[in-house]
C-alpha cells in the first residue's frame, strides 16, 4: 500500500495517473475504486490495483490522503514510487512522518504515538493488547485525569491569591488544595511502584538461564525456542557469550538468555563469558538456575560436608537469592527413585539458603507448586509442567491473572520518558505540600502555586503541553468570579 498526502499532490497523483487532460478529478471519498496505475510521463501502465481517497479532515493526517493498494512486487513498488516522485512537490516520506503529521494536527497525542509504535513492534498477543489500548487513548485518558486534578489544585490556589480577601472565596481553599495534592501524590507513587511492569511487558521479560557447565542450559534454550538456537556439545564451556532468543510463551513476551557455565577457569575468553553471565543474572527479571540431577545426586551421596549448602559450587550459591527459580534437569538419568530424595534434599537446602521460607505458588493438581521443578530437556519428561509453573511464577511476580491482564489494572507507565515526567511531578507536588505547610501565609501560596504549575507541566508533557487557558477556564467555570 502506497499512501500519499496533501491536497495538491493528491490531485496530481490521481488525475495524472488516470486522465490525459490533467484535470483534477478526485474519486468519491472513502470508497475503494479499481484503477490502472500508469507512469506520470510515459503513461505506461505499471500495475492495476485499488485506490481510496480520504478527504480532509477525515483522514489519518487530517489532510487529503490517497492510498494506492497495489501488488507488492519489488519492481512494481519501485516503478510506482519513481513515477510519483517525478510529480512536482512529491517526495518520499521520512520515517514516521505520517504519524508526526497526525500528531501535529492534534489527531493523536504522544501516548497514542508511542502506543502505535509499540503496536507495530508487538510480537505477542499480550503486547498487542496493551499497545492497542494505548493507541486508542487509554493511557491518554488516565494522564489527562491526573493533569486535571493538578489543575484543580492550582485553581484553588489561584483563587486564594487573586480573590482571597473577598467574601466570595472560602477560607479553607488552600487546605482543600493541599488535601487533594496529598491524595494525588499517593496515586502517582502507586503508579511508580509498579516494578516497571509496563516497560518489561513492552520490551520483553528477561529470563536468564544460568548454572554449571553441561547442566543443560543451551538444551533448555533450544527446547523453548523449538529450534537449534544454541550449540550443544558434551564439551564443558561450549557457550562463551550471552545468547538471547525472543519467545512467545503463553502470550507473554519472553527474552530467554543462555549464559556461559559458571565455574572457576583460567581461560581468558571463558572468564569474560562468566563475568557477563553474572552481570546478566543480576539484571534479570527472572533468574533460572539449571542443575544436573546426576551431579546433584553425586554431591548428595558422596560429599563429606555436613551442610548441603556447602556441597553446591560457590559460583552458583553466590547468585541464588529469594527470587531465583531452579530447574533440576536430566531426571531421566537419575540413579534412584529421586522424587523423595529431591524432596528431602531441596527441602533441607531451602532452609540453608534462606533465613525465611520461600513463598509457595499455588497449583491445582499438586496442592502447591514450589520454586523448583524436575524435568528432562532431552526426553521432554516434566517439561510442560515446568513451563506452566514458570509462566505462573512470572504472572504472579508481575501481578497478572491467567489471561495476562493485571488483576487491578494495566500499568499506566509504558516508557522511561513517562516515568521520568511522573517522578518529576511527584517532586513538585511534595514541594507544594511543604510550601503550604509553612507559616508565611500568602507568600507560600504563591510559591506553592508555581510548584503546581511545574507539576501540571510535567504530567502534561506525557501527552501534551499545558496552557494558561486551562487554569483560567477552571477558575471561571467553578467559581463564577466576575458574575
Amino acid at each position: 500500500m502506497i499512501r500519499h498526502t496533501r491536497a495538491s499532490s493528491v490531485g496530481q497523483t490521481y488525475s495524472e495517473g488516470t486522465s490525459k487532460t490533467g484535470d483534477v478529478n478526485l474519486p468519491i471519498p472513502w470508497k475503494m475504486h479499481l484503477v490502472s496505475v500508469v507512469d506520470s510521463e510515459s503513461e505506461e501502465m505499471l500495475d492495476e490495483g485499488l485506490s481510496v481517497y480520504f478527504k480532509a479532515p477525515k483522514s489519518f493526517t487530517t489532510e487529503d490522503v490517497l492510498e494506492l493498494h497495489v501488488h507488492s512486487g519489488r519492481a512494481i513498488l519501485s516503478s510506482i514510487l519513481h513515477s510519483i516522485s517525478k510529480l512536482p512537490g512529491c517526495r518520499l516520506a521520512a520515517p514516521g512522518e505520517f504519524t508526526r503529521r497526525a500528531f501535529d494536527a492534534g489527531r493523536m497525542d504522544l501516548t497514542q504515538v508511542e502506543g502505535l509504535r509499540d503496536l507495530i513492534d508487538a510480537e505477542t498477543d499480550e503486547q498487542r493488547r496493551w499497545a492497542l489500548g494505548a493507541a486508542k487513548g487509554a493511557v491518554r485518558d488516565e494522564v489527562e485525569a491526573l493533569r486535571q486534578e493538578i489543575i484543580a489544585c492550582l485553581m484553588l490556589c489561584e483563587a486564594e491569591i487573586d480573590f482571597g480577601d473577598t467574601e466570595e472565596i472560602d477560607g479553607d481553599v488552600v487546605h482543600r488544595a493541599k488535601d487533594r495534592a496529598i491524595a494525588l501524590t499517593d496515586t502517582l507513587k502507586e503508579y511508580l511502584r509498579d516494578s516497571r511492569k509496563g516497560e518489561i511487558m513492552r520490551s520483553g521479560i528477561r529470563v536468564v538461564i544460568f548454572g554449571e557447565p553441561n547442566a543443560g542450559k543451551s538444551s533448555l534454550l533450544n527446547w523453548l525456542a523449538q529450534r537449534q538456537a544454541a550449540i550443544v556439545t558434551p564439551v564443558p564451556g561450549t557457550t562463551r557469550d550471552i545468547l538471547e532468543v525472543a519467545l512467545d510463551l503463553g502470550g507473554l513476551p519472553i527474552i530467554a538468555c543462555d549464559t556461559a557455565g559458571l565455574r572457576e577457569t583460567h581461560d581468558a575468553v571463558e572468564l569474560i563469558g562468566v563475568e557477563r553471565a553474572k552481570e546478566a543474572i543480576r539484571q534479570a527479571d527472572i533468574a533460572l538456575c539449571v542443575v544436573s540431577i546426576p551431579e546433584l545426586e553425586h554431591r548428595y551421596q558422596h560429599s563429606c560436608e555436613s551442610s548441603l549448602k556447602k556441597k553446591w559450587p560457590s559460583e552458583i550459591l553466590s547468585l541464588i537469592n529469594s527470587q531465583t527459580l531452579i530447574l533440576l534437569n536430566k531426571v531421566d538419568l537419575a540413579t534412584a527413585p529421586c522424587p523423595q530424595q529431591l524432596e528431602e534434599y531441596m527441602g533441607i537446602l531451602v532452609g540453608e539458603l534462606r533465613a525465611k521460607p520461600i513463598p509457595v505458588l499455588e497449583e491445582e493438581d499438586a496442592g502447591g507448586e514450589r520454586w523448583w521443578w524436575s524435568a528432562s530437556v532431552t526426553t521432554g519428561e516434566g517439561m510442560q509442567r515446568f513451563v506452566d509453573g514458570l509462566l505462573r511464577c512470572i504472572r504472579k511476580r508481575l501481578e497478572l491473572d491467567s489471561n495476562g491482564y493485571e488483576n487491578k489494572r494495566e500499568p499506566l507507565i509504558r516508557h522511561a520518558r513517562q516515568r521520568m515526567h511522573m517522578e518529576n511531578a511527584v517532586e513538585y507536588l511534595e514541594q507544594f505540600i511543604r510550601s503550604v505547610d509553612g507559616k508565611d501565609g500568602h507568600l507560600n501560596v504563591v510559591l506553592g502555586a508555581e510548584e503546581l504549575r511545574y507539576a501540571a507541566r510535567e504530567i502534561g508533557q506525557i501527552s501534551r503541553a499545558v496552557t494558561v487557558d486551562d487554569v483560567l477556564d477552571a477558575v471561571f467555570r467553578d467559581f463564577c468570579i466576575g458574575k
